[in-house]
Parts: C-alpha cells; sequence; structure tokens
C-alpha cells in the first residue's frame, strides 16, 4: 500500500485509546539556550485533552514559560503517537476539574490538590498529532492538523 492511500489510516479512536490506555508520557521542552530538554510525565486524558502538572519552579515549568511550543509521545517506538502543540494554563471549570482529578486518582493512586501553589497544571493545545504503527509503515501513517 502507498502512503497517498488512506484505507489503513489511523482515526482518532485509536489516538484516544492509546492516550487513555498510557501510563507515561514523554514531555520535550526547549531550554533557554536552546538545548532540548525530554522528560517522562504522568499525565491524563480528559474529553479530548491532555492535562498534567509540574512544581511551578521545575525546569520544565521554566522551560514552557519561555517557549511553551513542546512535543509530547508515547514511550512506544511500534504504535507511534507524536503531538506537536502549545502547552497552555489550565483553568477548567469546576465540573472538568474534579474530572481531572478523578482520573490522575484511577490512573495513579494520587489526588493533585488544586490549591497547591507550588504546582501548575497545563492542557495541550495540539497543532500536529502524527501516529503510525511500525508493522504498518508507511500505510497507516496519520497526520492531524489543528487550527489554533
Amino acid at each position: 500500500m502507498l502512503p497517498h492511500q488512506t484505507a489503513a489510516m489511523l482515526t482518532w479512536d485509536w489516538v484516544d485509546a492509546q492516550m487513555l490506555r498510557a501510563r507515561n508520557y514523554w514531555l520535550c521542552t526547549t531550554c533557554g539556550d536552546g538545548k532540548p530538554h525530554a522528560v517522562p510525565i504522568w499525565g491524563v486524558w480528559v474529553e479530548g485533552n491532555f492535562y498534567f502538572s509540574t512544581g511551578r519552579v521545575s525546569v520544565k515549568a521554566r522551560n514552557i514559560r519561555r517557549d511553551a511550543r513542546v512535543v509530547l509521545h508515547l514511550e512506544s517506538g511500534d504504535d507511534t503517537l507524536i503531538f506537536e502543540g502549545t502547552l497552555v494554563d489550565s483553568h477548567e471549570s469546576a465540573t472538568l476539574q474534579a474530572a481531572i482529578v478523578r482520573a490522575y486518582a484511577d490512573k495513579y493512586d494520587i489526588r493533585p490538590d488544586a490549591e497547591d501553589l507550588d504546582a501548575i497544571q497545563f492542557r495541550l493545545q495540539p497543532q500536529k498529532v502524527m501516529a503510525w504503527l511500525e508493522s504498518d509503515y508507511p500505510a497507516t501513517a496519520t497526520y492531524w492538523l489543528f487550527d489554533v
């Protein structure tokens, strides 16, 4: 199958399932001197959005404040899923925030404290998402573009 054929392309439901199932995510930010900074993080996929929290003075938080453009990807190179986008401060409704806290509790057995002034919660605004299955590449190579 050639890359321009669409029959084997992945669906957003596949993306949704991968993001819900993943335990660890890799976040790539840029340091002030231009060096890349990649770290594993925990996060949750709620209502089609990715959320994670970190300390306000962590390297990744400082990098995000300087340049909010990031790459987020899953651990697998066989079932590949890569997000390119921007992180924004997450100020969600009480109902949505409660769902985020429940998702963390269900997934990691922790409950983020919304009143923790040392932590900040981010939401990913994707600009491009790329996905493929290594076992059927390039037939499954799929990408989505988002208006920002």
